[in-house]
């Protein structure tokens, strides 16, 4: 048993050192000749195409490369291991020929350069052995220059109540350049925009221009050169829409918005414009207006205020109306005067006594005739702040803020009390009765003072 498995391993063995012995004949043989040196072999490949470089530095200099008497094609016969020359395909040959260094018009030789484009075969593994010839020869001819009319072409059409201007162009003409014999019959250019069966928005698109001969007959481009390459056509596309007008509202405490009565005149305009740009647009704001300009008190006549009418850019009135009128009054609106004792303040100065010389103070109030009604001194509060009298002492008159926690209210004027600020060792003076310079202090600041309200 033990001599059969050396058998088979000695087996194994020598069919493996037969396939390394094979495989190294066989790169032998593929790469090398007698006394180890390699051995190489030649293989032609015809009619390999010749890539130009830099021809647009050809158009900037006013010349062109022209297919007559210029090498398009070459022959090369390369050398190479047996093994790679036999592996080349000629997808992986590049020639290319520079035309950066031309600068005139005639026959002329440039030389050429024979690359791969798999890297296997680069580093000279595979060099040049012959060509069909040493230098690339290639044509060169002066442009010719013309100028022409660019036109669009308009397929499709628009939907139901739209309408669409005219077809704007980026360029109404276009220079064109090559040689004579191929820009001579060109009469104009033109682009075709297709806006669908339907549209109903602005299209713009970029287009590629097409040659026309003076006959209407398409022109081949081969050979032409143009100063621009695409022109971008737009068609406006128009829409005619009823937009409704309003005013925008500015409100506060007694005078809200759902409280008043008004109407516009009129009520809509008709305005035509891109129908992009009106794609969403259903309303036309006129302005702001300030609800605290209408008063205090509840009036059976309207209020009006005239604005201009502004249209969204690019737009146009179809209507003809300039300016609109707001009516607006008040459904609901009363005013009192209610008295409060409820007088407060805050930030009293550290070692700082404070004596309020208003025991009472009249508020005028606003808003609809029942929160107003329901309303008594209870729920108006009275607060001073003495942050900025820290190191005072002594009797001071100090601006008041007066807030009402029922109902929505507002508070017409500006209020003020009066305070003695005293340190705290100090002990109040007796009590006098009030005179009529005490009354006055506790009063409103004054009718042309008002604000936080509608006098």
């Amino acid at each position: 048993m033990e001599n059969e498995k050396i058998g088979r391993r000695r087996v194994v063995y020598v069919l493996l050192s037969i396939l390394v012995a094979a495989g190294i004949w066989l790169y032998a043989d593929l790469t090398s000749g007698p006394n180890g040196t390699p051995q190489t072999q030649t293989r032609e490949f015809l009619e390999i195409p010749i890539e130009y470089l830099y021809e647009s530095t050809l158009t900037d200099r006013g010349l062109m490369l022209v297919d007559e008497d210029t090498d398009r094609t070459i022959d090369l016969e390369l050398k190479g291991t047996r093994w790679l020359i036999s592996s080349l395909d000629r997808s992986h040959i590049r020639v290319t020929a520079s035309l950066y260094d031309v600068t005139s018009a005639g026959v002329q030789r440039v030389n050429y350069v024979v690359s791969f484009t798999d890297s296997r075969f680069g580093n000279n593994a595979i060099q040049r052995e012959n060509a069909s010839f040493g230098m690339a020869t290639v044509n060169i001819s002066e442009l010719y220059s013309r100028t022409i009319d660019v036109s669009c072409e308009l397929v499709g059409g628009v939907a139901d109540t739209y309408s669409a201007g005219q077809v704007e162009l980026s360029h109404t003409e276009v220079e064109v350049r090559g040689l004579q014999e191929d820009i001579n019959p060109i009469s104009y250019a033109k682009v075709t925009l297709d806006i669908g069966a339907n549209a109903v928005e602005t299209v713009s698109r970029d287009l590629e221009l097409q040659y026309y001969d003076e006959n209407g007959r398409i022109l081949d481009k081969s050979g032409i050169y143009s100063s621009v390459e695409t022109v971008r056509a737009t068609l406006p596309v128009f829409v005619t829409k009823e937009l409704s007008l309003f005013v925008n509202f500015t409100d506060g405490p007694g005078c809200r918005a759902r409280n008043t009565e008004y109407f516009i005149e009129p009520a809509t305009i008709a305005v035509s414009g891109d129908a992009t740009k009106l794609k969403d647009v259903e309303t036309l704001e006129l302005g702001k207006y300030d609800l605290r300009e209408l008063g205090t008190t509840a009036s059976e006549n309207y209020t009006t205020t005239n604005y201009l009418i502004i249209l969204p850019d690019g737009c146009t009135n179809v209507s003809g109306v300039t300016r609109a009128a707001l009516r607006i009054r008040f459904k609901d609106m009363t005013s009192a005067t209610i008295s409060t004792e409820n007088i407060s303040w805050l930030n009293l100065p550290e070692g700082k006594r404070v004596e309020l010389l208003t025991d009472s103070l009249a508020v005028k109030v606003f808003g609809t005739e029942a929160d107003v009604a329901a309303l008594t001194g209870e729920d108006i509060a009275v607060t001073v702040d003495l942050d900025d009298y820290s190191a005072a002492s002594g009797t001071y008159t100090i601006p008041a803020e007066v807030t009402v926690n029922k109902g929505d209210v507002g508070i017409s004027g500006l209020y003020q009390i009066q305070v003695t600020i005293r340190e705290g060792g100090e002990e109040p003076p007796p009590e006098e009765e009030a005179g009529p310079e005490d009354v006055e202090a506790a009063a409103p600041a004054g009718e042309d003072a008002q604000t936080g309200g509608t006098p």
